[in-house]
């Protein structure tokens, strides 16, 4: 997770937020209304600015952290 120095909420909302935005595909009101049912108030301005700077920061660590697929060999069937 990248340095979030100079923010003023804490890199945990931060980074929730921007998870949430792309994980299932949401508009910043439903981003909003999620984090305001956790009790944290944050406009849609703010959370649209986070996702715009820090987005694609995080979408390179999940493909970086993600498995990587193994390569499968595939034997023809043979009848023994």
């Amino acid at each position: 997770m990248p340095r979030l120095k100079g923010y003023r909420h804490p890199r945990e909302i931060i980074a929730y937020a921007v998870w949430v935005y792309h994980r299932f595909a949401l508009s910043t009101a439903d981003v909003e209304d999620l984090l305001a049912e956790r009790g944290v108030i944050i406009s849609r301005e703010t959370i649209r600015l986070w996702v715009n700077r820090l987005g694609a920061h995080f979408a390179a660590c999940i493909r970086r952290d993600r498995p990587r697929r193994a390569c499968r060999k595939v034997f023809p069937l043979t009848q023994h």
